[in-house]
């Protein structure tokens, strides 16, 4: 082979080389989120849909030819804990993207992480307002969850029907309580202002003790209760109430959001559940509204060998759901190129379409909302009649 001959092609193997070893490297996704403790009741199954996911992703051949990897770490409900994995992915780990957090503490704390190394940021649990408000926002973050506004003033709309004007509130003294609360209590004063807010609890995030708030939440005789108290958090504090007669007093107009009616809560309390309070959840196993529910629910069901499959997959998996459609989109694993394409992305999910909002990086997404009962078809209490309330009248 004559010399220039042989140098040309050397020199477009080093080239292309490269590339091809770029093709074959997995696209990697960090995910922080809380898999112990009482918020592991939330974070645990939700990461378990962003990997089931993932397996589906991978068993299809993968995503632009590569295949995903998704790399959980215990963020253990923690602002600090979560930005420390969140860097150590992003440096250690050379994650290409981030889909992950679950409390509206470790939510806004990532972003920053997330606009300082100009990588996309996935967030399918916080609901916080602070997290893309306009101050907030940047073109790396993104929201696929609902958000506070939009559960404080939909649960407004369910307590303003009901026979009472003397409200309390029960939330813990952070972002997504405080948000959520302001919320409800302005949007009930608009929708019922006959609604008086007779008292305000504010216990501290991880509190065990709820016996002193509720015996000064009970001493101003409300007619209803809002609480935003969540996951194993609300089961301890929804156990104190009952042995205290909360629930009675208040002839059960008690509406508990941050998904205090899923599965997983009602299955975890068993008889300690205060059947025929409202609550809410993203997802319900019973629901069965549509043929794409009811397939990814036999799905989930197989994948997590359980008959009665966790509401909170679903975050993990439609989070990962328009990371990969936007990776498509973009034809590239770029984050700027990400970033661009999830802007007014809309996706097909098992419970129906969703889209980003280009204005703030929100999703339309919404909840299922309905009074607990007990079913003769199921050994735990499910919401009866379950209904999905549209976000988009709450959005703005």
């Amino acid at each position: 082979m004559h010399r220039r001959t042989l140098l040309i092609l050397v020199l477009a193997l080093a080239v292309v080389l490269p590339f091809a070893a770029d093709a074959q490297k997995p696209i990697k996704v960090g995910m922080p989120i809380p898999l112990s403790g009482p918020p592991a009741l939330f974070g645990d199954p939700a990461s378990k849909g962003a990997m089931m996911f993932v397996e589906e992703t991978n068993a299809k051949g993968g995503v632009l030819g590569r295949k995903l990897e998704l790399l959980v770490r215990d963020s253990k409900a923690d602002a600090n804990e979560a930005v420390r994995q969140a860097r150590e992915l992003i440096l250690k780990d050379n994650v290409d993207f981030l889909v992950g957090t679950l409390t509206s503490a470790e939510g806004p704390a990532v972003s920053v992480v997330a606009k300082e190394n100009k990588i996309v940021f996935i967030a399918p649990i916080p609901k916080t307002d602070q997290l893309t408000a306009p101050d907030k926002l940047h073109p790396y973050i993104f929201r696929t969850a609902a958000n506070t506004t939009i559960e404080g003033r939909s649960a407004a709309e369910i307590v303003a029907k009901w026979p009472v004007t003397r409200v309390a509130t029960m939330s813990f003294d952070y972002a997504y309580g405080q948000d959520v609360t302001k919320a409800f209590v302005e949007h009930l004063k608009k929708v019922k202002p006959s609604a008086q807010i007779v008292d305000q609890q504010w216990p501290k995030l991880g509190e065990q003790d709820y016996n002193p708030f509720i015996n000064a939440q009970m001493a101003k005789k409300p007619e209803a209760i809002f609480s935003s108290i969540w996951g194993g958090f609300f089961v301890t504090y929804s156990k104190q109430a009952k042995a205290l007669g909360v629930f009675d007093a208040v002839k059960y107009n008690f509406i508990g959001v941050s998904e205090a009616a899923t599965p997983e809560t009602t299955k975890s309390m068993g008889a300690d559940y205060p059947v025929g309070i409202w609550g809410n959840s993203y997802d319900a196993f019973y629901w069965g509204e549509t043929p794409a529910h009811r397939d990814y629910t036999a799905r989930l069901s197989k994948y997590l060998k359980d008959e009665y499959p966790s509401s909170w997959a679903i975050q993990g998996y439609t989070g990962m759901q328009f990371l990969v459609e936007a990776i498509k989109k973009a034809n590239s694993t770029d984050s700027d190129k990400v970033a661009k394409a999830l802007l007014g992305l809309t996706i097909e999910t098992p419970i129906g379409p969703q889209t980003i909002r280009e204005k703030d990086h929100q999703a339309n997404r919404g909840q299922l909302y309905g009074k607990t009962v007990m079913d003769s078809k199921y050994p735990f209490p499910i919401m009866k009649p379950v209904t999905y309330v549209d976000p988009t009248k709450f959005m703005d």
